[in-house]
């Protein structure tokens, strides 16, 4: 999903990007949606990025999906904080990928699911982030396709314990390791063929993902509906996200609302898209093609999907889970989960 391409040219410096497509686009509507029910997906880089929100918002956020990524904080070097600036994410970047990736740091015990749950404990008392105990009550979702050589299985199980350790019971933890999927988002009837690896990294293995995360995220789900019924919104981020080629957020995220969303009193739901997985790189595949839609439909589910955009540092429009946007990308300072942050609040407005 061009996570090892993304990473190594981490060192690299920030080029200018080109003006934006021209797409139109208004402003992000206010919703009155309820902040504080929020849940968050993610798959790849998207899967480290849902995990790092609901830390940093562990407040607001009730539950994550984790498909095809590790635990929080896993790419930071045990150097950080004596190194600086390129030099600092280089190190995460070489961790990143052997560690927290292709897992060929396992004997030297990276991850080690304790002393990340002992981390993210003292970024918490240290204010960078919300306290754990809200993270406690929360359910997990995690999925790992057994062909999948991106980001290997034993990584995705590491985030499991991870939970574990951070005292999420086991009853809320469902791990999902058994189906034959490739690096991928998993549906029922869309995509390639259930091994595949190849953009638009949406794969047809008779599974349901969007079902299944959603049922143990939220709890009993109406069925979906036959077909879309709402509206899905361009916005501009750019009111959120700020200068794209030093945050990587792109000029237009998307939303899906449901026409019963529009009186206010719905949730939110987050789903962040992988690398190489943007609407730059592969259109609305990822935002029409998973799924989403029709479960919002029928759940009183608004559906925010925000965007990344390719920049010198990040050609493949990963989301920043080793420190190419600074070094709080683990924190409620970073700025992704800044920009995140301000468009739900955006969303819960009285409309």
């Amino acid at each position: 999903m061009g996570f090892r391409g993304s990473i190594v040219l981490a060192v690299a410096a920030c080029v200018a990007l080109a003006a934006c497509s021209g797409e139109e686009t208004g402003a992000l509507p206010p919703l009155g949606t309820v902040l504080d029910q929020m849940t968050v997906s993610g798959i790849s880089s998207g899967a480290y990025m849902a995990g790092q929100f609901q830390m940093a918002h562990a407040k607001i956020v009730t539950g994550a999906a984790i498909i095809a990524g590790g635990p929080y904080g896993c790419a930071e070097s045990a150097f950080s904080g004596m190194v600086f600036g390129p030099f600092e994410t280089v190190l995460n970047a070489k961790k990143a990928i052997s560690g927290c990736m292709q897992n060929s740091m396992a004997a030297w015990g990276v991850p080690n699911p304790e002393l990340l749950a002992d981390k993210a404990r003292e970024r918490a008392a240290d204010g960078a982030i919300d306290p754990v105990e809200n993270v406690i009550s929360d359910r997990v979702y995690l999925f790992s396709g057994t062909n999948d050589r991106t980001v290997y299985p034993a990584i995705v199980a590491s985030a499991a314990e991870f939970y574990r350790r951070l005292g999420v019971p086991e009853a809320s933890i469902r791990f999902v390791s058994d189906l034959p999927a490739g690096h991928a988002f998993v549906t029922e009837t869309q995509g390639a063929t259930c091994s595949t690896s190849e953009k638009p990294y949406i794969v047809d293995c008779d599974y349901d993902q969007v079902k299944d995360l959603l049922t143990h995220l939220l709890g009993a789900v109406a069925p979906p509906s036959q077909s879309v019924s709402g509206q899905y919104v361009a916005f501009d981020q750019g009111a959120y996200g700020g200068d794209r080629s030093t945050s990587g957020m792109a000029d237009t995220g998307i939303v899906y609302i449901p026409e019963q969303c529009r009186g206010g009193g719905c949730r939110v739901h987050v789903a962040y898209h992988g690398c190489a997985q943007n609407r730059e790189t592969i259109g609305d595949a990822f935002v029409e093609q998973t799924g989403f839609a029709r479960w919002a439909d029928t759940n009183k589910l608004v559906v925010l999907f925000p965007q990344t955009v390719a920049t010198g540092s990040n050609p493949h429009g990963c989301w920043d889970w080793w420190g190419y946007t600074g070094r709080d990308f683990l924190t409620r300072d970073a700025p992704q989960i800044r920009a995140v942050a301000a468009m739900l609040e955006r969303l819960s407005e009285k409309p």
